[in-house]
């Protein structure tokens, strides 16, 4: 196939104090231009002004979106240090406290919390999107439909949320929990065609429920302003290697599933409730728990569903020159995520001092010190 299948990624950042980690609630005066100055249209404010989000630009090498991660990341660095801050890449913070969080102002955003109220100020979250650019873009929705028994793949190989409110979540991916608590979020419906899912989005806006569908939310959806299909459910990755092997995977198997076109052909809402139970025990469990089989009627544990999926699509990364990177994917499935650190560096320095304030205090340190390794 002559189609190379450009991507691109955008991650999202908690945006702290310098020295103590904690969230910064309001943005000091110039910083956001700062940034704007340096980064122009590949850095972006969130709906709390605590978060930022920076995209790379459009590729098709592995390596170019690693190297345009490293250097966005220490750009943002580089200018909030300026201003005394610092950023963490984790789909929560492990200390913030939402209630209070300040909204950016902006005409979308206005809207959005004047819809939402608590639920907006609750979206104390960070994510990983992947735009992945198919031959033809109305191929797009019967691909998402298609896609939607591996979103808990991705799910559970990002997790990096195993705190909320300073507190151990019991999850090792609480941010879901969290944002799915918005409308029109979660994995997307089962739609047979383009028409089936052009006439939601239509009644969703003739009847000014929403304005658009970029105010649809789910998993994975088209975008609305580009020929990709995004994937939204990932945590914000603290190792960029992650990020980027993540990315690779998603690259591949959206490959495979339009050189396939048989492929979970008769994927339905049977298909969609499995996938929902196997979202829920990814979040729950991350890498070490078990996903359930629907063909084989079994448990399967995630790193042999990782293991097989890579080498589902394992032709098509070699195909876009990203092998390299997507086997990366296996070194977190048996290694652990950011999650699994946390919680390691919280253990260790609540059993060496005590004190859990401290211990917490080291999981931030983590954070802050490896998103810009």
């Amino acid at each position: 196939m002559s189609h190379d299948y450009r991507f691109g990624i955008e991650e999202e950042f908690f945006v702290v104090n310098a020295e103590s980690k904690a969230v910064q609630r309001r943005m000091p005066t110039g910083f956001f231009d700062a940034l704007k100055d340096r980064l122009g249209e590949q850095v972006s404010v969130e709906m709390l002004q605590s978060q930022l989000e920076v995209a790379t630009r459009p590729s098709t090498i592995s390596g170019s979106a690693l190297d345009q991660l490293r250097a966005l990341r220490r750009t943002v660095a580089d200018v909030a240090a300026d201003h005394g801050l610092g950023v963490i890449a984790s789909g929560t913070h492990p200390t913030a406290i939402w209630d209070g969080a300040r909204p950016t102002r902006a005409r979308r955003y206005d809207g959005v919390m004047n819809d939402l109220q608590m639920l907006g100020e609750r979206n104390m979250v960070c994510g990983l999107h992947v735009h992945v650019e198919l031959p033809d873009p109305d191929q797009r929705v019967d691909v998402m439909r298609r896609i939607v028994p591996y979103i808990p793949h991705f799910v559970a190989l990002a997790t990096s949320s195993p705190f909320w409110g300073a507190k151990q979540t019991g999850l090792m991916g609480y941010r879901l929990a969290a944002y799915d608590e918005l409308p029109r979020t979660g994995l997307p419906e089962m739609f047979e065609s383009n028409a089936a899912y052009e006439r939601y989005v239509d009644a969703l806006v003739s009847a000014r429920a929403i304005t658009d569908s970029s105010y649809v939310w789910w998993a994975v959806r088209p975008s609305r302003k580009l020929p990709t299909l995004e994937l939204r459910a990932p945590d914000s990755c603290t190792r960029i290697e992650d990020t980027v092997a993540i990315a690779a995977l998603y690259r591949a198997l959206v490959r495979f599933l339009v050189r396939n076109p048989h492929h979970n052909r008769h994927a339905d809402t049977v298909d969609r409730a499995i996938a929902d139970e196997n979202k829920w025990r990814a979040q729950r469990y991350g890498v070490h728990g078990s996903f359930v089989d629907l063909a084989e009627r079994r448990a399967l544990s995630v790193r042999d569903a990782v293991d097989g999926l890579v080498n589902l699509v394992a032709q098509d990364a070699e195909a876009l020159g990203c092998l390299d990177a997507l086997l990366h994917v296996r070194t977190i499935a048996e290694a652990g995520t950011s999650a699994d650190v946390q919680l390691a560096v919280f253990g260790e320095a609540q059993h060496r001092t005590g004190n859990r304030t401290e211990a917490l205090d080291a999981v931030k340190t983590w954070l802050a010190t490896t998103t810009m390794q």
